[in-house]
């Protein structure tokens, strides 16, 4: 019997999943012979009547699929289907609305691509609407439990040093200290490896509270190894020093938007060093980039794994990244493991021993 098995791309964009999706479309219709749809807009899709979707075919999984950033399927972080904003500011349940537009294109399973709060919500209407469904990871943060790394990070990053690379040589000519605020919403994975990468002289992230005496005192300390210049690099999730988020443009889906951390930092190390400087902010910049390779290799193989576990009849799994191969764990098990900066991990080792300010010190 043929299988018909929908894809959706939920929650913020970034680099790779149109690899994902190019990768399920060879390996379903290629190994197993079975239909592809590709399910617009996420959940939001599932809710119009008809269901907004297409038939994914050959067509669709060229090479150019592999290079190209974004989602050709659409995404949103917005509309939790157990709590629907309507335009009479009430709030619904459109779950079951869901399950019947799953129900309507005939599909045996789903394949989501996205992050904790995308998973959440799949893996409750998949329980609650009885389709099997496999999860496949997607974060340029890079906080996703049981994984070793999420689509999109490495681009991410990679996006993040090459600013870092940029911004060095105009430091230099101009004797400034320039700040550079990546995202990061909850976990300062980007910033730190990117700082690393970068030769940053400043790393701020969430996981370690900071004094602007600190990060002053370090670029005093350049100062008088003949420095003329510093790299401060900062997740945008890093507190004020009175310990408040800095927040632009209101909220997301309920969800306030951070921004403006670099900017605050850049005034306040001015205040405290006299030093002139300037601000970069990086913001979406990281989200739409052209994948690298690695994110093009993971998501390739992420989609085999994801459409070799329903074939073998598996659902309520998320595939992942561990010790070089690819695993799957739970579902519930992942979101339930916020995965932060180990603070005594590795990459805050390597930066401490080269010298780079966490902020504390």
């Amino acid at each position: 019997m043929t299988k018909r098995i929908g894809i959706l791309t939920s929650g913020g964009d970034c680099a790779g999943l149109n690899a994902v999706i190019r990768a399920i479309v060879l390996h379903a219709r290629g190994r197993y012979g079975w239909e592809v749809v590709g399910i617009r807009e996420g959940t939001q899709g599932l809710l119009d009547r008809p269901p907004r979707a297409q038939t994914l075919g050959p067509d669709d999984a060229t090479g150019l699929m592999l290079r190209l950033g974004g989602t050709i399927l659409g995404t949103t972080n917005k509309g939790d289907p157990f709590a629907y904003p309507m335009a009479d500011g009430t709030v619904v349940d459109r779950s079951n609305e869901v399950i019947a537009g799953v129900r309507a294109l005939d599909l045996d399973a789903v394949i989501g691509i996205g992050g904790d709060g995308s998973f959440r919500i799949l893996h409750r209407l998949a329980r609650q609407g009885g389709f099997p469904l496999i999860g496949i990871p997607k974060t340029i943060d890079n906080d996703l439990g049981l994984t070793e790394m999420s689509i999109g990070y490495n681009t991410a990053v990679g996006v993040a040093t090459e600013a870092l690379d940029r911004l060095q040589p105009t430091a230099a000519s101009h004797s400034r200290v320039m700040v550079l605020e990546v995202m990061g919403r909850d976990a300062g994975h980007i910033a730190l490896a990117a700082g690393i990468a970068g030769g940053a002289d400043v790393i701020l992230i969430p996981e370690i509270p900071y004094r602007i005496a600190a990060i002053g005192a370090k670029i005093e300390d350049l100062k008088r190894t003949g420095r003329n210049f510093a790299l401060v690099v900062a997740a945008e999730a890093v507190l004020t020093e009175e310990g408040q988020h800095k927040g632009v443009g209101g909220s997301s889906g309920g969800t306030i938007r951070y921004g403006g951390i670099g900017a605050y930092l850049a005034e306040r190390i001015a205040q405290a060093t006299g030093a002139e400087t300037r601000v970069t902010v990086l913001g979406h910049v990281q989200r739409g980039s052209m994948p690298s390779w690695t994110d093009r290799m993971l998501a390739s193989a992420f989609a085999v794994h994801a459409v070799d576990l329903i074939a073998v009849g598996k659902s309520g799994r998320m595939v992942a990244w561990s010790y070089r191969q690819v695993i799957d764990v739970p579902i519930e098990d992942a979101v339930a493991h916020f995965q932060a900066v180990d603070i005594d991990g590795p990459l805050v080792k390597t930066a401490r021993g080269l010298g780079i300010c966490l902020g504390d010190a």
